[in-house]
């Protein structure tokens, strides 16, 4: 029997208007990755977590404990596939 391997936990902090978040948010959908969505205009905490962690723009995703700054799909790719 296959192993059925549990997604890692997938959060995209977004902004209003930003199209790489869109970008995101749909690659992610494509590949059939749940993720929740954090907008930061309506959360000052989740921006100044984002922050804290290099990220000075969105979109920004945090996979299991690994922050990405940007769409950066080889570093999703590498993230999802652990």
């Amino acid at each position: 029997m296959a192993e059925i391997k549990k997604q890692k936990r997938v959060v995209i902090f977004t902004a209003p208007g930003c199209s790489w978040c869109s970008t995101a948010k749909q690659y992610l959908k494509k590949k059939e990755i749940k993720f929740k969505t954090i907008d930061i205009s309506k959360d000052p905490d989740a921006a100044k977590d984002c922050k804290r962690h290099g990220c000075t723009g969105v979109p920004v995703l945090l996979i299991g404990s690994r922050w990405i700054c940007g769409f950066d799909k080889a570093k999703i790719d590498q993230e999802l596939k652990k």
